[in-house]
Order: C-alpha cells, then structure tokens, then sequence
C-alpha cells in the first residue's frame, strides 16, 4: 500500500507516528525544511493553524495526510490524493509508539481509493478505525475535549478540594483509575437517592467562595439528569 513515509513535524504525535511506521517501512520526519524525500506517504502532523500552509507549500503527487481532530479534508488544498487520521489517543514525548496500542482513529476521505489508504495507515499504527463526516467534527472534536483535557480539569478541581480539606490530592488518583477499569459505572449518593449527602457536599464547596461551585453544581445537575434518563 505504502512503501515510504515522510511524517512532518517531530512533537509527541509527529514522534509517535514516525516511530510505528518505522517500523514497517522506510520512514523520516522533516520540520522547517519540509524535505519529503521520494515518500509516497506525507503525514502531516502540525499545529491546526499551520496545515492549510504546510500541504501548500508540499509538491503533489504523494498520498497526503493530516492528523487534527477538528480540522476538514480542504485544509489539504490543492493536493487531491487526501484523507485524515486523527489519533483519539493523549500523548507524551516520555513514551514511544505503544502509545497508540488500542487506542481509536477517526478517518476522513472523500474517495474509497482514499477510504482504503486511511484504513491502511491505522493499520500500519495498531489503531482500530471507524469513518468521520467531516461536517461532524466539531462534535467529534468536542467528545475527546470533555474525555481528556476536561477530565484533567476536572482531577485539577478535585485535588484541590481535597487539598482544601486537609487529605493528599494524590488519593484521588487510584479512585478515578479504578473508575474507569468499572466501565465508567456511576456511583455515589445520586445512585443511593441521598439528596441530602449531596447537597452537604455542595455547601461546603459554595463556603470557599473561590468559583469552583458552579461546576459542581452544573456537574450534579447533569448526572441526576442522566440517571433519569430511561434505560435504552
């Protein structure tokens, strides 16, 4: 399907996926110069400001790639052997291609011929992919938001209740891992049907006056609604 690759940029997605192609077939990485070589394979794995200049500036010919969640297949322009791949995965440069192990991909194409390259690359990856409408993508883009960088807010917030309350912020840890291992099952005194414990909780919140209640207000609102909801 490929026989070379050129990934363009050298961050902690650049350098994730240079490495698991590498492993496969022949593949460098370029910055700045935008030395693509004879690749016949072009990932670009940029800054979403910067796509739409960077495919520009490569010559066509090559089969070409973005990796954004919220960008469209017209970032891409002129090129029109195109499609995107976008890694639903969190990544750090203290880790290497096992990054991507299992993780999810949501792929664009406006051709089956492009179709069928973009499932070969997440194969080529590990990553196990299923077809965006690029119309869909600020949706998509806003699901991974409330998945990773909210639920980094969201441990922010918490640890720092807890750090209010005179206990190790760092506890928190193992009860929010062993909440995801449960399949994300809701617990606590919504479940229980104790209105009373919970309202408790909000008060002392609401007492620091530091601007943290109205998340957890919005939050408990938004759980009670879901539990609500009927099954099915």
């Amino acid at each position: 399907m490929f026989n070379s690759a050129c990934v363009v940029g050298a961050g902690r997605v650049g350098t994730a996926l240079a490495a698991r192609l590498g492993e496969s077939l022949p593949t460098h990485t370029t910055t700045r110069g935008l030395d693509v070589g004879e690749a016949d394979l072009v990932v670009l794995c940029v800054p979403d400001r910067a796509i739409a200049e960077v495919a520009q500036a490569i010559p066509t010919g090559p089969w070409i790639a973005h990796t954004s969640g919220a960008r469209g297949l017209t970032e891409l322009e002129p090129h029109e052997r195109r499609f995107s791949l976008h890694p639903l995965q969190t990544f750090t440069l203290a880790r290497g291609p096992e990054q991507l192990d299992g993780a999810w991909a949501a792929i664009s194409a406006e051709a089956p011929e492009a179709l069928d390259m973009a499932q070969g690359l997440a194969r080529l990856l590990g990553l196990n992919a299923f077809e965006l409408e690029d119309a869909q993508r600020p949706l998509y883009h806003a699901a991974a938001i409330m998945a990773s960088p909210f639920l980094v807010t969201l441990h922010d917030v918490a640890a720092s209740l807890m750090e209010a309350a005179g206990g190790p912020p760092e506890a928190l840890t193992p009860l929010m891992l062993r909440t995801i291992e449960n399949g994300f099952q809701h617990t606590g005194p919504q479940v229980r049907n104790d209105q009373e414990t919970l309202e408790r909780a909000g008060a002392a919140v609401m007492e620091l006056h530091d601007g943290r209640f109205p998340l957890f207000e919005h939050l408990a609102q938004t759980e009670g609604n879901l539990l609500r909801e009927p099954a099915g």
